[in-house]
C-alpha cells in the first residue's frame, strides 16, 4: 500500500495570488456586466420568457443567498421593458341581474379617466337634475297638469251632483269617499225623518239614490282613469326633463369614449337607467351629504371600479408578491356592515397579484406560497382555466351564506416565475402531477464555479462591481485575494468559489465597519481577517463551551498517549449558518460472539440511517479481510461516548473501523491523532464535508492544552482540494507542531495509529505476525477455536453423553 501522505503547509490552504488580479484596488476593475457563473440558470430564463406557449411558466431553483430574486428582476425588468403596457380591467353593474357584475376591457391610462368622469358625471346630476326639477318651466308644466286633471274631476263630480239634487239626492263628500244621501225641502234627511215617511216615498228616494248611484260610481270609473291619465303624463313630464337634462350632461362624455364600443353601450345603459330612476336616486338628498356619508350609495351602480390601471406604466407589469395569500393573489370581495347586515356591490371588489401582472410577469416565493393554505390550488386553478375568477373563500368552503357578487371572470395572460429551493422543487414534481405541466421550464442556479485563472479575475470584478453598488470603501488587492479565499472556504473546496452573494456582500460590508473604525480610506486584508474573527466569534459560543467542557475533562477527550479500543472521531455540529467541528471519543468491546456487531446509537434510535449504513460497510469489510477462510467468532460494539443527541453520516466509519480491530487484536491507538473519513466495502477512504471545521475542532482542543509537536489529524486523500483551513492550523503545520495525514486506505491510518504495518496476506491467506492484518486474524482465529470448542464439549466419563449428573 502507498505511504501515508503527511501534507506541507502549502497544501492546506489554497491562497489566492495577488498579481493574478492585475489591480491594486477595486477602483481600477470594470464592472462585471454578467451574471457570474450562472450560465445555465440564465440561458433557461432566457428560455422560459420568451417561449409564449401555454404551460411555460418557470421555476428558479439554488438555495438562498445566491442572488436569484435579483438576477430574475433584472432579466424580467429589461424584457417587460419591450412590451407595450397591458389593458386595463374595470368593473361596471350589471344592470340586469346586479350580482354578476361584468368586466370591462379598455386601453391603458383609459380606466381611471372613465372612473373620474362617471363620478363627476354623477356630482353633476345631483346638481342638475334637482335644478330641472324647480325651474318655473317645470313648475308650470306641472300646474298646468294639475290644473287640467282637476278641472276634469270638477266636471264629472259636477255633472253627479246636478243629477243627484234635480232627483232629491245630494252628493257629499267624505274622508273616505263619496256618499249619498236624500234631501227634502233643500235639508238632508236624517234617519229618524227617513223612518216617518211613507212607504211610496222610501221606495221613490231608493230608486232615485240607486240610480244616482250608478251614475256615481261611472263617475269614479272616469275619474280613475283620468288620474291615472294625469299620473302617466307627470311621469312623461319627468322622463322629458330628466332625459333633457341628462342628454346634455352626456354629451361629453358620449364623443369622449364614441371609439369604443363597449363604453357606448355602458354609457346607454346609465343614461337608460337615470332617466328610469332619475327622481327617485337623485332626488333624495344634497350630493356631498350622501356621497361622502358611506361607501354604498345609490349612485355606485353608474361608477367604475378600476380593478387594474396601467395608464402610468412604461411597459409589461413586473409583480412580485411578498404574501402571496388567496386573496392577495385572485383577489377579494369587501363587505360593509350596516345595521347588523353585510352589504357589498361590485365597487367592493378588489384584484389580486394576478390581475396586476396580468400581460406581464408575477414572481413568487414558492415557501411563501406552499405555506399559505389555499393558494397553491388557487393559482394553479387561475393558470389552467386562463382565467381569473374571483370568489371569497367562505363560499368554496360553504362557510357562509351572506350574499356575494359573482363577477365575470378575465382572461389571463401572465409569466408566473416561482423562486425557492430545489427540494421543494422534486417533492412538488414528485407528490403534484399539475406541476410539470403548468411550469415546464427550471432554472437551475449554480452554488459555486471553478477557481481558475480566468474566474478569478471575473470574481474580482464582481467584488469591485458590489462594492460601488453599496456605495462602500475600496478594496485593495490583498483584501481582494482574501475575499476570493473565504469564498473558497465558503464553497468548502479550495479550487471552486462560492457563489452565494449574500454572504459575499455581507463581508464586505462587515470589512467595511472595520476599516471605518480605523479610519481608513481602502479596505485592507486586516479588515477582512477581523471581520472574518468577529463574525466567528459572534456565533462561537457553543464552540468555546464544548471546548471548555472538554478542557475541563467533563467531556473525556485524551490528545496524548495511546489506549486501546479508543480513538478520537471527528464531527461536526450545524448551528443555522454556523457549523464547527470538535472531537469525539470513539470507543469499541469486542468478545466471543456469532459476529454480531452492534451499534448502540442505532439500538438506541440516535443513529441516523447514513450512519448505520457506514457500520455496516465496516462490518462487510472485516467480513471480506478476515472472515474468508474461517467464520468471524467474535461480537462486539461501538458507540460514541457522551453523546447525547443524534449522530448521522458516515464519516466516522474509518474511526470505528480503526478502534474495532484495535479491540480485537488489543492494539494500542495514538490519541493524540484524530481520523474522519468513510470507507468502502474494500477499506478505501472516501471523502466527507466539512473536513476544514473537522480538523480545526482538533486543533483548538490540542493548541488550548499545549501543542506537543506529534498531534495531528488523519483525512481521506481526497479531502485535499478541500482544504482552506484557519491561518493558525496552517502557521503550526508549518512550524512542525501539528500534522496533517492524507491516506487513501484504511490500513494506512491504521499505521499511523499503532506504529506497525500494515501486513500483506500470503498465499495461504494468513497475515505476517508483527502486523496489525496478523494480530487481527490471529486473535480471531483463536475465537474461532474457543467457540469451537464451547459447540463441541470434549466426552468426560459419564456425563460425556451430553447428561449431567445430579
Amino acid at each position: 500500500m502507498p505511504a501515508p501522505h503527511e501534507l506541507t503547509a502549502q497544501q492546506l490552504y489554497h491562497a489566492c495570488d495577488v498579481a493574478e488580479l492585475g489591480c491594486d484596488s477595486t477602483s481600477d476593475l470594470p464592472d462585471l456586466e454578467a451574471s457570474l457563473g450562472q450560465e445555465r440558470a440564465l440561458a433557461a430564463l432566457n428560455f422560459g420568457v420568451g417561449i409564449r406557449h401555454e404551460g411555460y411558466n418557470l421555476y428558479v431553483m439554488g438555495s438562498p443567498g445566491l442572488g436569484k430574486h435579483a438576477i430574475v428582476r433584472h432579466l424580467l425588468g429589461q424584457q417587460a421593458a419591450q412590451i407595450e403596457p397591458p389593458s386595463d380591467w374595470c368593473y361596471i353593474n350589471n344592470f340586469r341581474t346586479p350580482h354578476k357584475p361584468r368586466v370591462l376591457h379598455l386601453p391603458a391610462g383609459t380606466g381611471s379617466g372613465l372612473q373620474a368622469d362617471m363620478r363627476a358625471l354623477v356630482r353633476s346630476l345631483l346638481t342638475a337634475l334637482p335644478a330641472a326639477f324647480d325651474s318655473d318651466d317645470y313648475r308650470n308644466a306641472m300646474q298646468a297638469l294639475k290644473d287640467k286633471f282637476k278641472t276634469r274631476e270638477e266636471e264629472l263630480f259636477g255633472s253627479v251632483d246636478s243629477q243627484a239634487r234635480a232627483s232629491g239626492i245630494i252628493l257629499l263628500r267624505t274622508p273616505a269617499g263619496f256618499t249619498l244621501a236624500p234631501l227634502k225641502d233643500g235639508e238632508v234627511l236624517d234617519a229618524e225623518a227617513f223612518d216617518k215617511l211613507s212607504a211610496e216615498e222610501k221606495q221613490q228616494i231608493e230608486e232615485h239614490t240607486e240610480r244616482i248611484r250608478q251614475v256615481l260610481r261611472q263617475a269614479l270609473q272616469q275619474g280613475a282613469a283620468a288620474s291615472r291619465e294625469h299620473d302617466q303624463q307627470v311621469e312623461q313630464l319627468n322622463e322629458a326633463v330628466t332625459r333633457a337634462t341628462v342628454e346634455r350632461q352626456f354629451t361629453d362624455l358620449e364623443a369622449r369614449y364614441s371609439r369604443l364600443a363597449e363604453v357606448t353601450a355602458f354609457l346607454d345603459e346609465v343614461k337608460r337607467d337615470i332617466v328610469e330612476k332619475g327622481l327617485e336616486i337623485f332626488g333624495s338628498e344634497p350630493a356631498e351629504k350622501l356621497l361622502d356619508r358611506q361607501r354604498l350609495t345609490p349612485f355606485n351602480r353608474y361608477f367604475v371600479n378600476v380593478l387594474v390601471d396601467n395608464g402610468g406604466s412604461q411597459g409589461a407589469p413586473l409583480v412580485y408578491e411578498d404574501y402571496p395569500s388567496y386573496q392577495n393573489l385572485i383577489g377579494r370581495i369587501e363587505h360593509q356592515a350596516h345595521m347588523g347586515t353585510l352589504h357589498t356591490d361590485f365597487t367592493l371588489i378588489k384584484g389580486g397579484a394576478l390581475h396586476r401582472a396580468n400581460g406581464g410577469y408575477l414572481l413568487l416565493d414558492v415557501r411563501k406560497l406552499l405555506t399559505t393554505p389555499f393558494a397553491w390550488e388557487a393559482l394553479k386553478r387561475a393558470l389552467q382555466a386562463r382565467e381569473l375568477r374571483i370568489q371569497s373563500l367562505e363560499q368554496i368552503l360553504s362557510l357562509a351564506s351572506t350574499i356575494s357578487l359573482e363577477p365575470d371572470p378575465i382572461p389571463l395572460e401572465v409569466k408566473v416565475v416561482l423562486i425557492g429551493d430545489r427540494l421543494l422543487y422534486y417533492l412538488l414534481t414528485q407528490y403534484d402531477p399539475e406541476l410539470p405541466l403548468l411550469f415546464k421550464v427550471e432554472a437551475d442556479f449554480a452554488e459555486d464555479l471553478p477557481r481558475s485563472a480566468d474566474n478569478t479575475r471575473l470574481y474580482a470584478q464582481l467584488i469591485a462591481t458590489l462594492q460601488r453598488r453599496e456605495q462602500l470603501r475600496p478594496l485593495d488587492a490583498p483584501a481582494v485575494a482574501r475575499l476570493i479565499e473565504q469564498a473558497a472556504r465558503e464553497a468548502a473546496d479550495g479550487e471552486k468559489l462560492s457563489l452565494h452573494l449574500q454572504d459575499l456582500l455581507d463581508l464586505m460590508r462587515e470589512a467595511d465597519y472595520w476599516a471605518g473604525q480605523q479610519q481608513r480610506a481602502q479596505v485592507r486584508r486586516e479588515d477582512v481577517e477581523q471581520a472574518v474573527r468577529e463574525r466567528l466569534h459572534r456565533a462561537d459560543q457553543l464552540r468555546e463551551r464544548l471546548l471548555e467542557a472538554a478542557l475541563r475533562d467533563l467531556r473525556h477527550i485524551d490528545t496524548e498517549g495511546q489506549c486501546v479500543a479508543q480513538i478520537n472521531g471527528l464531527a461536526v455540529l450545524q448551528l443555522g449558518a454556523h457549523a464547527f467541528g470538535h472531537p469525539a471519543r470513539i470507543s469499541a468491546t469486542a468478545r466471543l460472539g456469532d459476529g454480531k456487531l452492534i451499534d448502540i446509537e442505532r439500538e438506541v434510535e440516535l443513529g441516523g440511517a447514513l450512519h448505520s449504513k457506514g457500520v455496516l460497510i465496516l462490518s462487510a469489510y472485516l467480513a471480506s479481510r478476515f472472515g474468508g477462510s474461517q467464520p468471524l467468532s467474535f461480537s462486539a460494539s461501538l458507540v460514541f461516548e457522551q453523546s447525547y443527541g443524534g449522530i448521522d453520516g458516515d464519516s466516522a466509519s474509518a474511526a470505528e473501523l480503526c478502534v474495532l480491530q484495535s479491540a480485537l487484536a488489543g492494539l494500542p491507538l495514538r490519541q493524540d491523532l484524530a481520523i474522519t473519513g468513510s470507507v468502502d466495502q474494500h477499506g478505501r477512504m472516501q471523502v466527507i464535508g466539512a473536513v476544514n471545521e473537522k480538523i480545526e475542532g482538533f486543533f483548538d482542543l490540542c493548541a488550548a492544552r499545549g501543542l506537543s509537536g506529534s498531534q495531528g489529524v488523519i483525512i481521506p486523500h481526497g479531502n485535499i482540494k478541500h482544504l482552506m483551513l484557519r491561518r493558525e492550523v496552517v502557521d503550526a503545520v508549518a512550524a512542525g507542531r501539528f500534522h496533517v495525514h492524507a491516506v487513501e486506505h484504511a490500513e494506512q491510518a491504521m499505521a499511523l495509529l499503532t506504529g506497525l504495518p500494515a501486513g500483506d496476506v500470503d498465499a495461504q491467506g494468513r497475515f505476517p505476525a508483527g502486523t496489525i492484518n496478523g494480530a487481527v486474524q490471529r486473535r480471531l482465529r483463536e475465537l474461532s477455536e474457543l467457540r469451537q470448542r464451547y459447540a463441541h464439549p470434549q466426552s468426560d466419563g459419564p456425563a460425556g453423553n451430553g447428561q449431567a449428573d445430579m
